[in-house]
């Protein structure tokens, strides 16, 4: 959580008092937020969810993604987005990233199969895809691109917000993410075919809330509907998000800009006058040169976070989908010739990249002062491991 204040409490407070506190009605602030950060988008639609992973899932079902279909997933992100695909009934795939710490457009390619339908490139850590190289695969291979955009809320890839892009999206506003209500999300997507599907997700009583007797779309499923106390949160908070993110995006260029004389290689950078600007990041030349930086500087390791790399997700490498076998993906027919055989070594590539990677965590709080002293520690560090 970046920042909140008095103006979430007093909208909290407005809609408990109220007393019209069901995500549906005259006024709502869910709806009323939809509405905004759709325009925000520059999108058609966007449904609020209960987290960022069931946003994915919603998207993919709304891209009509399911049992028999392979998904590209790049080895770093977290494993919801794996869990995504899972939930739709879909087999993800594993796909190196390269030092943009995002999916590599060249392994994209390589890896499709006769069964791959879609692709998920996510926007991990603040920092942006080469959007348009995967859009050009995803064109040339007729794949569904459902943007991961968790991450990377209020970014954007040349002037385009990320999450308009490809064919669908998901966002999070968790408490770790730079626009929040403490959980929640948004699936969202310029096709109105996927709409009727999108909305059974997250609604489970979607055919009441429309004609039974024409819409053959509508199904039922648990359900992911947000309330009316995160839109009344994530209201204060889309205005707030722009400001924040112009501040964060001029430190990572100042810190950038004054380390540009000592060696230090920048990971690459797809849009950095868009992306969020939340971390700022460093490709050392060998892991140990990584580790020695990072106790000298005090950075983190991009391949250590304990949860962002694929190596971590226990449940897809022993194909534990569902809490009973007969529903479970991996078990499925259906997906029988699908690729699931995963190995730890599979994207090593990846964590090669990944353990040489040292990241910083940037604020839209810090002061100046904060800023002069990381960018004493990476001069520091750099001068003693390069």
């Amino acid at each position: 959580m970046y920042r909140i204040g008095r103006e979430e409490v007093d909208a909290i407070s407005e809609v408990l008092l109220s007393g019209k506190v069901f995500r549906y009605g005259i006024g709502s602030a869910c709806t009323r937020f939809e509405e905004r950060y759709a325009k925000y988008l520059g999108i058609k639609h966007v449904m609020m969810t209960s987290s960022g992973t069931t946003a994915l899932t919603a998207a993919l079902v709304g891209q009509r993604i399911g049992p028999g279909d392979e998904v590209l997933v790049p080895a770093c992100t977290y494993i919801a987005t794996a869990i995504a695909v899972v939930a739709a009934g879909a087999i993800p795939v594993i796909v190196d990233i390269d030092e943009s710490l995002t999916l590599d457009p060249r392994a994209v390619e390589a890896a499709i199969g006769p069964r791959t339908r879609a692709m998920i490139p996510v926007h991990m850590w603040g920092l942006v895809c080469d959007m348009d190289r995967l859009m050009a695969i995803a064109r040339r291979h007729r794949l569904a691109v459902v943007e991961d955009a968790c991450q990377c809320v209020g970014g954007g890839y040349k002037g385009r917000k990320v999450g308009s892009i490809g064919h669908a999206a998901g966002f999070s506003f968790n408490y770790y993410k730079n626009m929040t209500c403490g959980e929640g999300g948004a699936a969202v997507t310029n096709d109105d075919a996927a709409v009727p599907r999108m909305g059974c997700m997250v609604d489970c009583c979607k055919f009441y809330w429309t004609d039974r007797k024409t819409d053959e779309s509508l199904f039922i499923s648990n359900g992911a509907r947000a309330s009316e106390l995160e839109g009344a949160i994530l209201n204060i908070q889309l205005d707030r998000i722009d400001g924040m993110l112009d501040i964060m995006r001029g430190y990572k260029k100042r810190v950038l800009a004054a380390v540009a004389d000592t060696g230090l290689r920048p990971i690459q950078a797809n849009s950095l006058d868009c992306e969020a600007g939340t971390h700022v990041m460093f490709v050392l030349p060998t892991e140990a040169q990584a580790s020695q930086f990072q106790q000298i500087t005090g950075s983190g390791i991009a391949g250590k976070t304990g949860r962002h790399v694929y190596t971590e997700w226990d449940p897809i490498f022993e194909h534990r989908g569902a809490p009973y076998e007969a529903m479970n993906p991996y078990a499925m027919e259906a997906n029988r010739d699908c690729r699931m055989d995963y190995r730890k070594d599979m994207c090593a590539p990846s964590l090669n990249i990944l353990n040489r990677t040292a990241m910083f965590g940037l604020h839209p709080d810090r002061t100046d002062a904060q800023i002069d002293d990381l960018i004493a520690r990476l001069r520091k560090g750099a001068a003693q491991v390069l």
